[in-house]
């Protein structure tokens, strides 16, 4: 069995132990851990089974197969499904029940049912975002791409997460920065360092973790950020990328400074104090490296509350954005008054002009016949319509709509459906609602007088010349004048001459 998650390779095929999605409908995919078992799982004797609406499907259809690959359903036994074993004072199972679990020698020859068919694909942090369970509000595709775009995620990086919640953002994140996973404790890689408060979804966040092998690149802590900060270990993770989750982001905001912020910054921002920790203060962001940071708030005024107090602690460049996700439709459009209704992308309307034009005369035709038939009183009603003549009628579809001559011809040729009528495209007719106001900002590397004093040496500041700025009005008019005498002079003495100085006007 691989070691790698099948969220970073999951190989050509599909293998024992591993997760992979069901894909039932655009909308609807099951996640599966496949098993290669041989005996009777929950009575059925073809072992492990997924029941879906559209038929049963046992794990052993689905082993080693091609990723993508369409699987049809299966005809199951259910075997002993519902019995249970009376063995309470020593009594033995009843033939029956041995019957049933002799047959697990044809566990896999199984039969091919007509009931449908699903496809199985390969593990991705978008399609495991519509397939996990939600135990929070999860953070989508289009969310947590743009997230990762704006904090540099960059593979080798190392990124905090507070609020890990269904793991939605914490699949993506790793792929994000995944460059290999460590061999030991000292072998940098990039990892994510995930915190949660909630005991429950922690615990469920770390079988996950580690059902999907991210146990090396993943860290999960229970711990509540606004009091107990997130140094892991008693040690800095050397963070550039934050992403906060959080009810109160704020909170959270004065254990991501580059020094402990001072009481007053505290009291300005309205936060309780931090613990005294004295000298070993350590921050967990990267020294050397522009922190990025993203919050994720569902209220305008959490984004307000958490932008005030970003600003009274030194972060830059602070931006509010929100993104609004419209999926676009693309679909063929048959417009014609022949098209019968209820069918996908019908419009019963005039084509062209001249389909129009063909409807009016049929409709004026009727007309004209009807009152013809009114005057006419001495002939019988029943009689005109047997012996009406072959030049009036007008060729109709089932639906007794008028075909004109084209659309006779057009149907005529053999177009298939899928390639009938003209291609557009429409935004879906429900847009999404609201899902959260996104804050980025930026804290400045740390800079130290030695690297002030480096940056100095090599660019030296105060002794300028030839530099724009670096004299006043008159130094600059004596410079020219002094350079304009110099050419002047240079000037006649490539002429051999001297120039006459010039006469007074008194003279």
């Amino acid at each position: 069995m691989s070691t790698l998650s099948p969220f970073l390779d999951p190989g050509p095929r599909t293998s024992p132990d591993t997760l992979a999605l069901a894909h039932l409908s655009r909308d609807s995919i099951q996640p599966i851990y496949l098993k290669d078992t041989t005996g009777t799982i929950d009575g059925y004797v073809e072992g492990a089974v997924i029941n879906t609406r559209f038929g049963s499907f046992p794990h052993s259809t689905l082993l080693d197969k091609p990723w993508g690959s369409q699987i049809r359903a299966s005809v199951v036994d259910t075997g002993s499904r519902g019995r249970k074993l009376k063995l309470d004072n020593g009594a033995e199972p009843d033939n029956d029940t041995e019957e049933a679990g002799s047959s697990v020698a044809v566990a896999k020859d199984v039969k091919t049912a007509s009931s449908g068919f699903i496809h199985i694909l390969p593990p991705t942090p978008e399609l495991w975002t519509t397939s996990l369970p939600h135990r929070t509000q999860v953070v989508y595709t289009p969310d947590y791409s743009y997230i990762l775009h704006r904090i540099r995620a960059r593979p080798g990086m190392k990124i905090i997460e507070a609020g890990a919640g269904s793991g939605s953002f914490t699949h993506a994140a790793v792929r994000a920065v995944y460059n290999g996973y460590p061999k030991d404790t000292d072998d940098k890689k990039g990892s994510v360092f995930s915190f949660e408060y909630n005991q429950d979804r922690y615990e469920k966040m770390r079988k996950e973790i580690s059902d999907h092998r991210l146990d090396g690149l993943v860290h999960i802590t229970h711990r509540d950020v606004y009091n107990d900060g997130f140094l892991v270990d008693g040690e800095s993770p050397e963070a550039e990328c934050v992403f906060l989750d959080l009810p109160a982001p704020w909170k959270a905001l004065p254990h991501l400074s580059r020094n402990k912020p001072t009481p007053s910054q505290l009291l300005s921002c309205e936060l309780d104090s931090l613990d005294d920790t004295g000298s070993d203060w350590k921050s967990p962001l990267r020294a050397d490296r522009t922190a990025y940071l993203c919050t994720f708030s569902p209220c305008i005024e959490q984004v307000i509350r958490t932008i005030d107090v970003m600003r009274r602690l030194g972060w830059m460049e602070i931006e509010m954005v929100e993104v609004a996700h419209r999926r676009i439709n693309v679909m063929r459009e048959r417009i014609s008054l022949s098209v019968p209704a209820g069918e996908r992308g019908a419009s019963q309307a005039a084509a062209s002009v001249a389909e129009a034009i063909a409807k009016l005369k049929e409709i004026e035709g009727r007309f004209k016949n009807q009152r013809s038939q009114r005057r006419d009183v001495d002939i019988d009603i029943d009689m005109d319509e047997d012996d009406e003549p072959a030049s009036n009628t007008k060729p109709t579809n089932r639906n007794g709509k008028f075909v004109s001559p084209s659309d006779e011809a057009e149907n005529g040729r053999s177009v298939k459906p899928w390639m009938a009528g003209k291609l557009i495209h429409r935004t879906e007719p429900e847009l999404k609602t609201h899902t959260s106001y996104l804050v980025f900002a930026l804290l400045p590397q740390e800079w130290t007088e030695a690297q002030e004093a480096a940056a100095f040496a090599s660019w030296p500041c105060g002794k300028e010349s030839k530099v724009i700025g670096s004299l006043d009005k008159e130094a600059r008019k004596k410079e020219k004048r002094e350079l304009l005498q110099g050419k002047r002079r240079k000037g006649n003495f490539e002429g051999g001459r001297s120039t006459p100085p010039k006469k007074s006007k008194a003279a």
